[in-house]
């Protein structure tokens, strides 16, 4: 296995690497049914939209064979209800999941009833393999469009991780950088750590250093500066879902830093496939923003570091408007000032 295989079949189980462990150890864990892994996502051992659409597809073909080691059902689709309504409600705002769900559902009822759990596992393959290649795709047409300085480094700005640990092992966000280092060589990152989850400090950094990219890291608090100080050329990010219009749904501070962007004139940039596009969602105000637990808030690495008893909001995303992205890119082509009409033309 890869190091970035983050949710994958290995030994009839679905095997995924625990990234609440990272950057200090590399561990993966096994699941037997779609009630662990719905817990798996709900606690964040694996994060991002395609890697949770991936892990879900998995979490479908796991609970099939489950079932059927207990006798095959004549009726799938009543069968795997209940784990695939658990899979479900694990996170809201990762449309990939629902997506991923919605992909696997027919086959309960276009398939032989002792053809599913093997057509099952087939699907949730192919989507793993599918969304290796799309952002293999995605980083090619997102890094031709990239600003070219002459006299120095690429300098490229990004908010949490969008990289291989947050898809089936390539990135989106990160697929554009790494496609970028091929493409234009001579590039550095800053990193943005991301609080209060820490993806950007724990997660792209780790995976940036692997991939030999020069990366610094920065506090949420210094982009407007670094900015300010002509430090940066482009800001990269992903998306956990985007509406009709191309508002877009990312982690906390992704609307803060687009808006430092607009007032610095730096192109903000959003990459994500097709499946993370919400088109019966109109826009941004009507993407549900999950709420975690206050103690993300309130402790820091296991460490309490705010009083007892202060109040505590923990929304896990924001939204930022189509009107300050620059251009989405997907696997199916780059969208400059995206609206409603330009983003409905990639479905046709």
């Amino acid at each position: 296995m890869s190091i970035f295989d983050v949710a994958v079949w290995k030994n009839g189980r679905v095997c995924m690497m625990d990234q609440r462990l990272l950057p200090d150890e590399e561990v993966y864990l096994e699941f037997d049914s779609a009630s662990e892994v719905a817990d798996a996502i709900r606690d964040m051992v694996v994060r991002g939209a395609p890697a949770i659409g991936c892990a879900t597809a998995f979490g479908v073909a796991v609970e099939a064979k489950r079932i059927a080691a207990l006798g095959m059902p004549n009726f799938w689709s009543e069968a795997m209800a209940e784990g695939m309504q658990t899979l479900r409600q694990s996170r809201p705002t990762a449309v990939n999941l629902a997506w991923a769900l919605d992909r696997m559902q027919p086959l309960l009822e276009s398939t032989p009833k002792e053809d599913v759990p093997k057509r099952l596992l087939q699907e949730a393959e192919n989507i793993r393999l599918e969304d290796i290649e799309s952002c293999k795709t995605m980083g090619r047409l997102g890094a031709e469009i990239l600003p070219r300085p002459t006299d120095r480094p690429l300098s490229i700005m990004t908010h949490c991780n969008a990289g291989a640990l947050a898809t089936a092992g390539y990135g989106t966000a990160l697929g554009v950088i790494r496609a970028a280092r091929d493409l234009i060589g001579d590039i550095k990152v800053y990193a943005n750590e991301t609080r209060p989850y820490l993806q950007g400090a724990r997660l792209t950094s780790w995976e940036l250093l692997k991939d030999g990219i020069d990366t610094t890291l920065l506090t949420d608090n210094m982009v407007g500066h670094i900015m300010s100080k002509g430090l940066i050329d482009v800001v990269v990010v992903g998306t956990d879902r985007m509406a009709a219009n191309g508002d877009v749904a990312n982690k906390i501070g992704t609307y803060t830093v687009a808006v430092l962007a607009k007032r610095h004139n730096i192109p903000f940039i959003v990459a994500g496939p097709l499946s993370t596009i919400d088109l019966q969602t109109p826009d941004g105000s009507g993407i549900p923003i999950e709420e975690r637990p206050a103690d993300e808030v309130t402790h820091c690495l296991g460490k309490r570091s705010a009083p007892m008893g202060v109040g505590v909001r923990n929304p896990a995303f924001d939204i930022t408007p189509a009107e300050l992205v620059t251009a989405i890119v997907t696997e199916k082509g780059v969208v400059p000032d995206p609206n409603t009409a330009k983003i409905k033309k990639l479905f046709e």
